[in-house]
This record gives C-alpha cells, sequence and structure tokens, in this order.
C-alpha cells in the first residue's frame, strides 16, 4: 500500500481567491519539507502554465518549486528528471490532454520514479487531464451532454495510481453525467468518480476518498445493475441501465472505496484517515 496521498481535481480550480485544494497541496507538501515538481506535458503551453502554477506556490508557501518540461519520450528517459521526481514531496499535473501524458510518460523511468515516490510518502496530483490519468483506465473523450450510447466514450489506459476507478472532470459544468454512465456500463465492476470544477478528492491509502472544493463529485457504482443493454446495442443507441448506484457528496464527505459506503463528514472513520491514515472500524470505534 501506498504512503502517500492523491489529489484529483476537477479542473478550474480557484487559483486567485481563496484558493483551497491548492492550499491543501502546498501545506502537505511543506509537512515533509519537500520541492514541488510541476509536470506541464499535458498542455502545449508548457512555459505559460508552468510558471502560473509556480507563482501560485510559491505565495502559498512553498519553498521550492520546480517546472519539468516533459515534452517527449527521450525527455522522459533522462536520469536527471527521474531523480528530480523521486526526491520530490509532491508531483503537480497540469491540464491538458491526457493522451500526452500516458503517451510520454508511459513506462520510462520518469513514470516509475513517480511511481516511487507516491510508495514513500509523496502526495501526486493532477487537475483536470492531470486528474483523468491517475486511474488505471482512463476517459480520453466522449460527448458532452447527451444521453448514455454505446461507442461514445473513448478509453485508454492511465497511469493506475488509482485502482477500480474511472474518472471524469469538469463534471457537471460540462454535462458529463452520460458519458460516465457509459463507462461504468461498460465496466461495471469499477466506480465511476465524476468531479466537478474547483472541487477535489483526497485518496489516502488507497481505500478512503476525502471531498475537498467549492462544489460536489457524483460517484456511480454499477455493481448492483440488474440489467443491462450494453452488450446488444449498435453504435450510437441509447444505453439501458436499470438500478446504478449513485451518490453526491460535497467537501467535508468521504467514501470508503473498498465497502463502498459513504463516509459522513465527521465520522469516525473518516476522521481517523484524515488524523493518520490508519484503517478503522467505524461501529467499534464508536462503541468505544
Amino acid at each position: 500500500m501506498a504512503k502517500g496521498e492523491l489529489l484529483i481535481i476537477g479542473g478550474a480550480e480557484d487559483k486567485q481567491d481563496k484558493c483551497q485544494i491548492l492550499q491543501w497541496f502546498v501545506k502537505r507538501t511543506n509537512r515533509v519539507k519537500g520541492r514541488i515538481a510541476i509536470i506541464t506535458t499535458a498542455t502545449k503551453i508548457p512555459g505559460e502554465v508552468g510558471k502560473e502554477y509556480l507563482k501560485i506556490f510559491e505565495e502559498l508557501g512553498s519553498k521550492e518549486v520546480d517546472i519539468l518540461n516533459v515534452n517527449s519520450r527521450l525527455d522522459a528517459q533522462q536520469k536527471s528528471l527521474a531523480d528530480n521526481l523521486k526526491g520530490a514531496a509532491g508531483i503537480f499535473f497540469t491540464g491538458g490532454d491526457q493522451l500526452r501524458i500516458t503517451s510520454i510518460l508511459g513506462g520510462t523511468p520518469a513514470s516509475k520514479a513517480i511511481y516511487q515516490a507516491y510508495d514513500r510518502g509523496s502526495v501526486i496530483a493532477g487537475t483536470s487531464a492531470g486528474a483523468a490519468i491517475m486511474s488505471e483506465t482512463m476517459i480520453v473523450e466522449g460527448e458532452d451532454d447527451e444521453s448514455p450510447r454505446r461507442c461514445t466514450v473513448k478509453m485508454a489506459p492511465g497511469l493506475g495510481l488509482l485502482k477500480n476507478v474511472v474518472v471524469d472532470m469538469h463534471f457537471s459544468q460540462r454535462g458529463r453525467q452520460g458519458r460516465l454512465l457509459t463507462a461504468i456500463g461498460q465496466n461495471p465492476n469499477i466506480l465511476g468518480i465524476g468531479i466537478d470544477e474547483d472541487t477535489a478528492i483526497i485518496v489516502k491509502n488507497e481505500a478512503v476518498i476525502q471531498v475537498l472544493g467549492s462544489r460536489t463529485i457524483w460517484i456511480v457504482d454499477g455493481q448492483q445493475i440488474s440489467y443491462s443493454n450494453v452488450s446488444e446495442l449498435a453504435p450510437d443507441e441509447v444505453l439501458v441501465l436499470a438500478d446504478v448506484g449513485l451518490h453526491i457528496l460535497p467537501t467535508g464527505y468521504g467514501f470508503d472505496l473498498n465497502k463502498r459506503q459513504v463516509l459522513h463528514e465527521g465520522s469516525a472513520k473518516l476522521t481517523r484517515y484524515l488524523e493518520d491514515g490508519s484503517v478503522c472500524d467505524e461501529e467499534k470505534e464508536e462503541g468505544k
């Protein structure tokens, strides 16, 4: 089990006012007195985007920030880059095109260094495209503001830091409920998590998430689906899904990924995770 944490942001996070999400990231990395590494691989304007986050992180109190413009697989093969990532307390993926991240970093020393940093306790964060790549399988593209239909969602392997989950971002703002339902209809064993803009999930111990930010997350659970016609449809036909599980959670709430249960704000289990990351049985804890 990795000792680090994931910060998965739905995009368009507040960068000018309270900066709640980015403030959490900086405070967490400062706690272990390490550097922040900004990876700009996803964007076509790495210089501009990198400097924007550098300025924000420094203003929020980060002492040392590196911008890593990894724009090719040759860049990702460099030992100096891997060494930089291994030693980072926080690694931040910017938005852009998620396929650029996975196609450039996948299988390289840089990607292995990211896993090693996560295993030893670093915070791995990503916004928008940087959020999509966290899961084993990621949504590459799909129709916004559309009913769930077969063949309207394209998926590809992600970096695999988060198991048995698929993430979608800019969720409510771009009307992506249909495409997340399509993804879960095709893969009912995994959880679908749709994250609104200026909202994030913090993942601890690969088991519990906490919601942070100004809006909500949607969790779609397909394990209890009693009927689906996904295997019978022609391309673009409307999908039928019966008995889909759905949770909508605001900031402060959590979710147990293993038990697939909502953790209410202030619950014993969520509090224990927030304090020290350890697992406890909520019912036993309340009985003490």
